[in-house]
């Protein structure tokens, strides 16, 4: 009886693999062929039954035989769209600007220049990486609102163009904390006041403004006493700046302790420098020195590289 049943189930293993092999062998058969109208037809059988993979295999044999005829703008169409579907981001985006280039009169055109840009979109990484391909997006999503006015795509643009804008607005954000974490205060507040001039909007405001006021004071008391007066000057401005356009802010009583030592700091240079008048050997030696008491980073944060 065991013997029966295991000589059925090596029959029935035998009739599958036979069959699984004839299919396969059938489409290879077709992607060998040279008729390329009954691989157009399967391809985008394939394509409309969803399997994109088998679709995309007849498609990349298609692609070159019809270059240049009629049926070309079809099947570059589908090709475009199989590589989308199958997530190919980087090729489908190649492949819907190669379309609405070649055939910019076609209806289908519109569409494939959003795609094209929604692939860059598709493809932006998370805002602590590269963002080459984010900026990308916006350039290429602003073209085609630029190109197609009144598109009903044009208010989906925008939304993406703004979703893209809030990371790099992210990314900055994130980069100028960075600098202020590692102690490279004079780049933290370079970075922060950048933050606000590129986006004047930012959610962030009034954190960044009140860091750029504590990055600002310990640049200016990490510098020596020849620069120190300017800096802790430009800080009270900061802070007096913050308390007019922030006046209850919960970094408020932060912000008056930065002015408060700020003054102070200005008073206590102003003895070092006054004192350098009429001695030789500090005036000899406040002109040696770097601007700067120490290093911005230190080896211990070297490892906390700002990402670009």
């Amino acid at each position: 009886m065991f013997k029966k049943q295991l000589t059925l189930f090596t029959c029935v293993l035998a009739l599958l693999i036979i069959t699984l092999g004839s299919c396969k062998s059938k489409y290879e058969k077709l992607r060998a062929s040279n008729d390329y109208a009954k691989k157009y037809q399967e391809a985008i059988k394939y394509y409309n039954k969803q399997d994109y993979q088998k679709a995309l295999g007849l498609f990349d044999v298609l692609v070159e035989r019809y270059r240049g005829r009629s049926a070309a703008e079809d099947l570059f169409y589908y090709y475009a769209f199989t590589n989308y579907k199958l997530k190919d981001y980087t090729s489908a985006r190649f492949h819907f600007k190669t379309f609405a280039d070649t055939y910019p009169s076609s209806p289908r055109a519109e569409e494939c220049r959003f795609f094209s840009a929604y692939c860059y979109y598709l493809d932006s990484p998370t805002y602590s990486l590269d963002q080459e391909n984010t900026l990308k997006a916006i350039e290429t999503l602003q073209l085609f609102i630029n190109l197609y006015p009144k598109s009903d795509r044009v208010t989906e643009a925008s939304k993406l163009i703004q979703n893209l804008r809030d990371k790099l607005e992210q990314k900055a954000y994130e980069n100028a904390k960075l600098y202020l974490t590692i102690g490279d205060f004079q780049s933290a507040v370079i970075a922060l006041n950048n933050v606000l001039r590129d986006y004047p909007d930012t959610k962030y405001g009034e954190e960044v403004e009140y860091l750029a006021i504590k990055a600002q004071y310990q640049y200016a008391y990490h510098s020596f006493e020849t620069k120190q007066v300017e800096r802790f000057e430009q800080d009270i401005t900061y802070a007096d700046q913050f308390t007019d356009k922030f006046p209850t802010s919960k970094y408020g009583k932060e912000v008056k302790g930065y002015a408060k030592d700020s003054h102070d700091g200005i008073a206590e240079a102003n003895r070092v420098l006054a004192e350098a008048l009429t001695d030789r050997k500090l005036a000899e030696k406040l002109a040696k020195k770097d601007t700067v008491k120490v290093q911005p980073v230190s080896e211990k944060n070297q490892s906390q590289k700002i990402p670009q």
